[in-house]
């Protein structure tokens, strides 16, 4: 196994990678299959004009529209890595239906929606996008027939056959226990409840279900994604997904239920090694930047969860008296009730550690992980409404991760005039690097060249 590792890195460095996923070059052709020389049906030809001229016309409603569409057209022309995405999602050099029937999805400007397109190779998909210029791209399934032909077979024809296992964790699902933020504004405090959510998750993708290809991928405004790109997981079934997540999502009820985590005394040795991550964070995170125990209105939601009605009076009571007391002396309190309370119980209920996992552990969007057929957005396509680009995290880097300094449209022209105002600089160098989105992309090219390594392996 080792050997055939080693010899698929040799295979991938004979190739010149450098200029191999350069975008720089003419794409290569692609292979032709039953559908290529077909013409679209007339339907499908008379839709995407119309859309053309919408995404033309409505320059007058757009926000600061002249500039954004300038700045739009500017990031596809120059900045979108299409052969890296090509050989992502297509899993291989020459095309295959990794990549020819997975379904696309654009959203133009006024919220003009199109589903179910499709592309041949990486340059058609270049050309559509260089069209319709989308404000917003989403990645789907790959289907049993080119989504752009769904009308032309029947239901039952055209099934959803494999996608990536994904994750949507967004930062409003965090309201409840968020006290700086809420909907969509984030800041820095708030943001490291994603940072423990990708160690949380990461973590145990890896050594729970071993998995290996993993991308995670800011949303653009005020969450992560995750991108589980083993063949393994494309190949899973919505019963399979769904376990994934069942194993996975703690958190259970709504706004109405106070306890909404309940776990055994002894706990599985996934979840104890979660709880190392939950309770290095809580105190810094909850207890001192959220102040979940500052303010009578915050700290009642902490103690509606202890089981206890004694326990609870009695909180509330030393809370509301010692109004002096601070945050850290008013969570020794609380542990040393639960230490009281469970001397006196046969049964151990440990409601502070499962207090720490209710406030600190991820919340995961179930849907968008459990249905094949689920929309994401993409990797690197821009958020409408900050203009940052969906860049990829490191997970071992997560903690330095700075979602207010993310690249978006303005910074990217900004940069690119002053890097070639200040230096007289090659022709070619592509402007990507010549602005703050080069990490982000070169990580990306790491990531895809570890996929098309082990397909060289599978191969031999």
């Amino acid at each position: 196994m080792e050997g055939l590792t080693q010899r698929a890195n040799q295979e991938l460095e004979k190739m010149d990678l450098e200029n191999f996923f350069s975008d720089e070059e003419e794409f290569a052709p692609a292979q032709e299959d039953q559908h290529m020389n077909e013409e679209p049906v007339q339907e499908d030809q008379q839709m995407n004009e119309d859309f053309a001229k919408v995404n033309i016309a409505t320059e007058e409603s757009f926000n600061d529209k002249h500039n954004q569409i300038r700045l739009y057209r500017m990031f596809y022309d120059d900045f979108f890595p299409y052969k890296l995405y090509f050989h992502w999602l297509n899993y291989d050099i020459t095309p295959t239906k990794n990549f020819t029937h997975r379904e696309f999805s654009f959203t133009l400007p006024n919220d003009i929606y199109i589903r179910f397109k499709s592309f041949e190779n990486a340059e058609l998909l270049k050309k559509e996008i260089e069209r319709l210029q989308p404000i917003k791209m989403d990645i789907g399934a790959v289907y049993s027939v080119q989504p752009k032909y769904k009308k032309t077979v029947s239901e039952k024809a055209f099934k959803p056959k494999e996608k990536e296992l994904v994750f949507d964790i967004d930062m409003t699902d965090y309201d409840e226990v968020r006290t700086c933020c809420s909907g969509g504004d984030i800041c820095l405090l708030c943001w490291e409840f994603m940072t423990v959510a990708i160690k949380i998750v990461d973590r145990s993708l890896r050594e729970d279900f071993g998995f290996k290809h993993i991308m995670w991928v800011y949303s653009g405004r005020r969450g992560v994604h995750c991108w589980v790109c083993d063949e393994r997981a494309r190949k899973l079934d919505n019963d399979s997904r769904k376990a994934i997540i069942s194993f996975l999502d703690i958190i259970k009820g709504g706004a109405h239920v106070s306890r909404k985590v309940k776990l055994p005394y002894l706990l599985h040795p996934s979840l104890k090694r979660s709880f190392e991550v939950v309770e290095k964070h809580f105190k810094p995170l909850l207890i001192e930047k959220m102040g979940i125990l500052d303010k009578e209105e915050n700290w009642n939601k902490v103690l509606d969860i202890i089981p206890d009605a004694a326990v609870r009076d009695k909180l509330a009571e030393k809370w509301k008296d010692n109004y002096k007391c601070s945050a850290n002396e008013k969570w020794d309190m609380l542990l040393k009730e639960e230490e009281k309370s469970d001397k006196k119980k046969k049964f151990k209920d440990l409601f502070v550690r499962d207090i720490m996992f209710q406030y600190c552990y991820p919340r995961l969007d179930v849907k968008v992980s459990t249905n094949i057929n689920h929309l994401l957005k993409s990797p690197f396509c821009v958020h409408p409404k900050t203009l940052k680009v969906c860049v990829p995290i490191k997970p071992e880097e997560c903690e330095h991760f700075d979602p207010i300094n993310v690249p978006n449209l303005n910074t990217l022209r900004k940069e690119v005039l002053e890097f070639d105002q200040q230096q007289n600089t090659d022709a070619k160098l592509p402007d990507y690097k010549k602005t703050s989105l080069k990490p982000y992309i070169e990580y990306f090219d790491k990531f895809v060249k570890s996929l098309l390594s082990e397909t060289i392996q599978s191969k031999r």
